[in-house]
């Protein structure tokens, strides 16, 4: 047995996480010396909308479940919800040393992406100048100023995903540590909770599997082969427990989400996101080319232009003033792909791309081959609509694709294939130190990344620069357009020439290495500052020190005049509708129950009703405000939400009261039966009196004899638990303004059990017999309960088949 070595065994990896920890302490400085943070819009916005669940927690110390601070009320698996029962989060806590996000996200990555090389035998040194290069690149960095903490943490665990499957799978594997590492890996991944990059990291693996399984093939070996995938299948069931409860709500909230199926006749029997939906964000074929050249499509869709750049003279040669010159120059629409938008372009690094094409040579047929077909698939992806031949038919066949959106992140894949391959042939090179024949492998690497750079460098002029973007700025004159089209050309040409700097750069020195005439430890140095200092400066044209800010949460929320006239309505639940862009905003949602929101999956049915209706009523309401003859009462649909304030603005004379307001609960004298979908929301549409309601008798029972007379109220609230005190003159239909979900809900009379029926197409109804009453609702899913617990058991034996597999590892070295 092999004697353990401090020098060669365990200091290389105490250098590495130094290394990691000093880099995401710089470049997060202001984080930890300045106590400043990053002002995120969807992290700002995901607060806004979890504030009640937040409150409710530390008033109660229990979990609400359910928030009604947003779009009526919807599940708070998605939007803010602890489980005690995830003992992972303390390991990640560990293994992320306390940073705190997005700085944890970043050094997570940097770990991840280095036992990833590790497991793929390339040596400490080559690892820690790769991890650097995956936990740096641009989609990581723009996803974090974006606020897009989720993704960029299941991105983070990819790596080590991948890890774990090739311990299990490779020649010389290792089955014990193969397991534990898949297991702890697949755990951290499901437990990030974004499930699309999830998916994306199941798609490049499926490219690892087939691999594997060609090679036992060949070998006509197939017992390591079977034993691996025993082991990898037992991992996932590991895994999965540990995150049984997560995945349980996820799940069952996903089929009423706008993700699951429509009952309505248009799409009826339709599940996933519309395809425009889908293929919305879909990265132009040419647009690839900003792995290698970061401003080849002009950056952000916004970005900062010089003082002396072809714009701030064209201004300036039209009488333009100083100020206006800077406000032009300071947000110049510089991005022209096919993107609506974007924050920046997908960056994988010069010298990476270089390394990568180096790999594709050196690398051994078996890690060439998945890996090159992993990284074209993930680009044919990203193309979206714009290679529709091939994106449509997977979005109609392939399982669960059209549950995703912003198809341009499956690129996501190549951004771990690249610098994997790329390093796999960085260590290749570097094991034969004097080799000649390492010449030719090096400059055809160089020829063809640097070749591609100085083509772009030299025929940058034949491009249209015309983008999307330009439809928003027709009205701005000619020589406004020509003289910013001038300038994306040259964001183009010099960020290609920056780039062939770089490849020459790093080329130079591996071709001095080769010929033994700078050692390795120079030749890591220059190679690591070179991709550092490459990643580095196009990641702080993104998120810099000018991104950080104190207290955005506390600006950003802070009570307004209009916050404060409402809150001092001390009725104990009513809903607001805040008229300016409604269903995209979370702010409303932190300070009150809120009939918009933001969120990328409400209920599906709401979104209908927002389609249908909602929209539609609320823009009648502005027109009547306008008019000065507010009249709320034709709004029914809005009106049965208990709506009753709508505010415009932040002071107090833009808060208006609804007298139209339905309330929290009524009977109803009358009930519209309809026996489908789309009669039931078309009915709910043209409501204008609460004394009807609209129930789908094709799904629920409800008496042909209902009487409106006597009274409901509202006596108890809280998210989860609503108590109710009824007198009816005879037997009633009472409608809640409560949302319908059919999973968790329980409804009580005077203590016994009774069914929940949903009328008006979202909300909640009881059959109430005459007399007096007590009604009760609470929320009690099994998802949460039963799934808390399975979670913690799981997690627990994760957490102790770590420690066990560690001291049998130390008791086998010592040995």
């Amino acid at each position: 047995m092999k004697q353990f070595n401090f020098k060669k065994d365990f200091l290389p990896h105490i250098i590495a996480i130094g290394i990691f920890f000093l880099i995401t302490l710089i470049y997060y400085q202001p984080l930890f010396f300045s106590n400043e943070t990053i002002s995120q819009n969807d992290v700002l916005q995901g607060l806004g909308g979890g504030q009640e669940a937040v409150e409710f927690r530390q008033e109660t110390g229990e979990e609400a479940l359910w928030v009604n601070s947003m779009f009526g009320g919807m599940p708070a698996y998605l939007i803010n919800l602890y489980w005690s029962g995830d003992l992972l989060r303390h390991f990640q806590a560990i293994a992320s040393l306390g940073l705190p996000s997005p700085a944890e996200s970043t050094f997570l990555a940097f770990i991840c992406f280095y036992i990833l090389l590790l497991v793929f035998r390339v040596r400490p040194y080559i690892a820690i100048i790769g991890a650097l290069a995956y936990g740096l690149n641009s989609f990581n960095i723009i996803s974090i100023e974006a606020g897009h903490m989720w993704k960029v943490r299941a991105i983070a665990f990819m790596p080590l995903v991948v890890a774990g499957f090739h311990l299990l799978f490779r020649k010389d594997r290792n089955l014990v540590w193969g397991f534990v590492l898949t297991a702890l890996a697949i755990a951290l991944e499901i437990r990030s909770n974004h499930f699309q990059i999830t998916y994306y990291l199941v798609l490049l693996l499926l490219f690892y599997g087939i691999n594997v399984l060609i090679e036992a093939v060949k070998s006509k070996n197939f017992k390591p082969f079977f034993q691996s995938t025993l082991l990898l299948l037992l991992a996932t069931v590991v895994a999965i427990g540990c995150n049984l409860g997560r995945l349980w709500a996820t799940y069952e909230y996903t089929q009423y989400s706008t993700r699951g199926k429509s009952d309505l006749t248009q799409k009826a029997g339709e599940a996933g996101l519309d395809r425009d939906y889908v293929f919305a964000w879909s990265s132009g074929k040419m647009e690839s080319m900003t792995l290698l050249i970061p401003n080849f499509y002009g950056g952000a869709s916004q970005q900062k232009l010089d003082d002396d750049s072809n714009l701030a003279e064209a201004l300036r040669q039209n009488g333009a003033p100083p100020d206006q010159v800077r406000q032009f120059t300071n947000n110049a629409g510089t991005y022209w792909g096919d993107q609506p938008f974007t924050s920046g372009p997908i960056y994988a690094g010069a010298i990476v791309c270089f390394l990568f094409v180096l790999g594709i040579i050196l690398a051994d047929n078996k890690t060439r081959y998945w890996l090159i077909g992993a990284t074209v698939f993930s680009l044919l992806l990203a193309w979206g609509k714009n290679f529709d031949t091939f994106n449509y038919l997977m979005y109609d066949y392939f399982p669960g694709y059209n549950k995703f959106r912003a198809v341009s992140m499956a690129i996501s894949i190549a951004l771990l294939s690249i610098p994997l391959l790329g390093f796999i042939g960085l260590e290749k090179l570097m094991q034969k130190e004097g080799a000649k024949a390492l010449t030719k492998p090096l400059l055809m690497a160089a020829a063809i990344t640097g070749g591609i750079a100085l083509l772009t460098v030299i025929f940058a002029g034949i491009g249209s620069f015309k983008g999307l973007i330009d439809d928003r700025m027709a009205s701005l004159p000619a020589w406004f357009i020509e003289a910013l089209r001038e300038d994306r050309e040259a964001l183009m040409r010099s960020d290609a020439l920056r780039s062939l700097i770089f490849i020459l750069l790093a080329g130079t020195t591996l071709f001095f290495y080769t010929k033994s005439k700078i050692s390795t430890s120079v030749t890591f140095l220059i190679i690591g500052g070179l991709i550092l200092t490459d990643l580095w400066a196009v990641d702080k044209r993104y998120l810099n020190d000018g991104n950080f800010t104190r207290s955005p949460k506390k600006n950003f929320f802070a009570a307004t005049p209009a916050d404060k006239k409402i809150d001092s309505d001390n009725d104990l639940h009513y809903r607001v509708l805040n008229l300016a862009n409604p269903w995209n905003e979370a702010r409303t949602s932190y300070h009150h129950s809120s009939v918009g929101g933001y969120h990328g999956a409400k209920l599906k049915r709401y979104q209908e009703l927002v389609d249908h209706c909602l929209d539609e009523q609320k823009n009648q309401v502005i027109e009547s405000i306008q008019s000065g003859t507010a009249n709320f009462s034709r709004s029914g649909a809005i009106n049965m939400l208990n709506t009753k304030y709508y505010t415009y603005g932040p002071e107090a004379g833009n808060v208006i009261p609804n007298p139209a307001n339905f309330g929290n609960a009524w009977l109803v004298s009358d009930v519209q039966k309809v026996n489908s979908a789309d009669e039931e929301i078309a009915a709910t549409c043209k409501l204008e009196s609460k004394s009807t309601a609209v129930v789908d008798v094709s799904r629920f029972e409800v008496s042909d004899n209902v009487a409106g007379s006597g009274n409901i109220e509202l006596v108890e609230y809280k998210p989860n638990y609503l108590k109710y005190k009824v007198e009816a003159s005879s037997n009633a239909l009472a409608v809640f303004s409560e949302i319908y979900y059919p999973k968790g809900w329980v409804a009580k009379i005077d203590g016994k059990e009774t069914d929940i029926i949903r009328a008006n197409y979202i909300l909640r109804a009881v059959n109430i017999p005459q007399g007096e009453h007590v009604v009760e609702f609470e929320f009690r899913p099994k998802a949460y309960f039963v799934g808390n617990k399975v979670m913690m058991a799981s997690s627990g034996f994760l957490l102790l088949l770590i420690v066990a597999s560690l001291a049998w590892s130390f008791i086998k070295k010592k040995d």
